[in-house]
């Protein structure tokens, strides 16, 4: 795959200035493509996560201008009550000195405010970036979502992940005209075509799982839907990763499915290899960014319903969007991909046109160039 895409067409003609709480490795390609479409260049600023978090980081890009930042965490991303400060924001604005700011559309990063406070000062532009905005529960919702909508009036626009995130900030106020869709990308655009499959075969096919074993990761169910299917057509399960929940994990398939094969991480060509071998990939709890890299191999995709970005890249054509946890959903839905391979190969070729025309890191750098443009009147 091309890991260094060719700069986007539209331009942005000055200086950007983008934040974040963390810079995840898979995140540097789409900075550095960005960077490459500011005329006057892109400043990163961007701390550490937590070890808790498991959140695999860099520490430097090749053409955006990277700031290390100090994270202050107070309590834990996962509550409620988690606030993160970032040491030195106004410092980093003074030097960079942008046209316009991007920073995460998240109200528990109290520093942010003193950047929108510093760009206003200078009448520049404020952009957030965001998942969306989904509904909030318990007794502290009301005060959190009027905290949320406080924030969002503060920026000049908003860019969301996914058309969902889109709709829900246009439902909590941000006008239409102020809000933009990027849709979610960890991939450049294929520059290879996609293996070519055979549209008759004898069975076990292969269904492929890649990512960080947690127990989120939900491979409980996709042991379980592969046990209750019919033997003629259980798949070869081959699960490719590692993380605190593998042990857990393996003695469960021992239990339910020991045919799984669990090869630990893999990388480069290695997991190339089982990319192009694979006739269907599975991703059955949240998170996931293999999702895309699978469908860039050509192959449909069974996926659990999460944040929103899942829908704008899995749809009827290339796969199937099941509830997390939903075991009779995941088991329906893999018995109707394994049961009939022509349409399986039809459904990994639109897979594979999805991520060449659609959702790629060269179609999300367009997308924010364009909104960049647009909160500067250009």
């Amino acid at each position: 795959m091309n890991t260094q895409p060719p700069t986007s067409n539209l331009q942005f003609p000055g200086h950007v200035a983008l934040q974040q709480r963390v810079l995840p490795t898979y995140r540097a390609p789409f900075f550095d493509l960005l960077a490459r479409s500011c005329q006057g260049g892109l400043s990163v600023f961007a701390g550490q996560s937590l070890d808790v978090e498991g959140i695999p980081s860099t520490a430097s890009l090749d053409v955006a201008q990277l700031t290390l930042a100090e994270n202050c965490h107070f309590s834990d991303p996962s509550s409620k009550f988690y606030l993160c400060w970032q040491k030195g924001i106004v410092q980093w604005l003074e030097e960079a000195d942008p046209d316009v700011l991007i920073l995460e559309a998240n109200p528990r990063y109290p520093s942010n405010r003193r950047a929108i406070r510093w760009m206003k000062k200078r009448g520049h532009s404020i952009l957030g970036w965001g998942l969306g905005a989904p509904p909030l529960g318990g007794t502290l919702a009301p005060i959190r979502d009027r905290a949320r909508s406080a924030y969002m009036r503060l920026l000049d626009g908003v860019i969301a992940y996914s058309h969902i995130g889109a709709r829900q900030y246009r439902t909590m106020g941000v006008p239409s005209a102020q809000v933009f869709v990027a849709t979610n990308a960890a991939m450049a655009r294929p520059t290879k075509s996609a293996p070519n499959r055979l549209h008759t075969t004898t069975h076990p096919l292969t269904m492929l799982f890649v990512g960080r074993l947690q127990e989120r990761k939900g491979l409980d169910v996709l042991f379980v839907a592969c046990s209750a299917l019919p033997k003629e057509i259980q798949p070869r399960v081959v699960v490719v990763g590692d993380g605190p929940a593998r042990a857990n994990f393996e003695e469960l398939a021992a239990q339910t499915y020991p045919q799984a094969e669990f090869v630990g991480p893999k990388y480069g060509d290695e997991i190339q290899a089982y990319f192009e071998m694979a006739d269907l990939f599975a991703l059955p709890g949240t998170g996931g960014l293999a999702v895309q890299q699978a469908m860039s191999y050509g192959l449909p995709v069974i996926v659990a319903k999460g944040d929103g970005t899942q829908n704008d890249l899995v749809r009827p054509g290339n796969g199937w969007l099941v509830p997390p946890g939903d075991q009779q959903a995941f088991t329906e839905a893999l018995q109707e991909a394994l049961a009939d391979i022509p349409r399986l190969r039809q459904m990994g070729a639109e897979s594979f046109r999805i991520v060449v025309e659609e959702v790629n890191i060269e179609t999300m750098v367009s997308s924010f160039v364009k909104a960049l443009r647009a909160v500067k009147g250009i």
